[in-house]
């Protein structure tokens, strides 16, 4: 019997004359081209990552450890609009010429002798322009002095390498008395060059901190002057505004805020309350306060932090533009 042709149901698919095999060298071919476009957007990625961290560091590189500061200036002191210089021409008591002389002053009042060569091998070392948290609990028997009274019975001992000048420079200071009556303080210390530094608590001759303070391993870092002051407010929403201090103001209602084009005046209307960061340190740690407008002047709405207790010319020089 003659077997019989099987036929294609119209359900078949039907292979067309026009369908084509693709060869393999062509798939190949496809195949190490999609790779070589992967790995150039790859390399294009890699080049640019390394730049923008890069960058990133330099832009935080300003402050220290033990800043406590979230949201960093937009620019280090002693750099941009942001700076208000002490002035030959200013009143007195906030000249440049003052500012040198009460640094020079203070150093030269606070000094003590070298302790011996074992001593000074055993001390912590700490890097130019780097800050600490001194954080300390002090009986002051039955008075309870405020932070400000408290920091006049803390002995800052100087013994620059060069022999001039400080080693070092309290930014600011806050605490609280302790339920076993003591008072809880932290004291903000930035270092300013090298040498040795101390702080001794006067009434038990108890040393509070000790460092021995070298130069910086980062070239870049600028050397802290005493001359300039830098001050940003923070907005409300979280952005810092820099207060423009090159055309001098007396006030600093009239001073203008960088970001807006605009005079602070416009900005900062009376009985409102913001949060007012303070660079003048050679790590370029912040100090902040809480302050609000009072028509004319500015008023703080906390007492703590104690700001500048070693630099008089620059705590002078902002109650001046405050007005407080």
């Amino acid at each position: 019997m003659a077997k019989s042709k099987r036929r294609p149901s119209a359900t078949e698919p039907k292979l067309t004359a026009g369908r084509t095999r693709v060869p393999g060298w062509m798939v190949a071919a496809g195949v190490v081209l999609t790779l070589a476009a992967w790995a150039g957007f790859q390399f294009a990625k890699n080049r640019v990552v390394p730049n923008a961290a890069r960058a990133n560091s330099m832009n935080t590189s300003a402050l220290a450890a033990a800043t406590n500061s979230d949201n960093p200036p937009p620019s280090p002191p002693g750099e941009g609009t942001g700076v208000w210089a002490f002035q030959a021409s200013s009143p007195p008591g906030t000249g440049q010429g003052s500012l040198d002389s009460a640094r020079d002053q203070s150093a030269s009042s606070s000094s003590a002798p070298l302790p011996a060569a074992g001593e000074r091998a055993g001390l912590p070392t700490l890097e130019v322009a780097q800050a600490v948290m001194v954080t300390v609990e002090l009986d002051f028997g039955a008075k309870m002095p405020s932070i400000a009274a408290a920091l006049l019975d803390i002995e800052r001992h100087y013994q620059p390498d060069d022999g001039k000048g400080r080693t070092f420079a309290i930014l600011d200071a806050y605490g609280e008395p302790t339920p076993t009556g003591k008072l809880h303080m932290s004291m903000h210390v930035s270092t300013e060059k090298p040498g040795l530094g101390s702080l001794i608590f006067k009434r038990t001759g108890e040393v509070l901190w000790s460092s021995r303070i070298v130069p910086s391993k980062d070239p870049t870092k600028p050397q802290f002057t005493g001359k300039n002051l830098s001050i940003f407010i923070d907005d409300g929403a979280g952005h810092l505004l820099t207060i423009d201090g090159s055309n001098n103001p007396t006030w600093i209602m009239d001073a203008l805020v960088k970001e807006r084009a605009a005079l602070l005046d416009t900005v900062w209307p009376s009985g409102v309350e913001h949060e007012v960061t303070f660079i003048y340190s050679a790590c370029g740690c912040p100090v902040k306060v809480m302050a609000r407008r009072e028509g004319d002047r500015v008023v703080r709405t906390k007492e703590l932090p104690v700001m500048f207790p070693d630099d008089t010319a620059a705590v002078e020089l902002i109650g001046r533009l405050m007005r407080w």
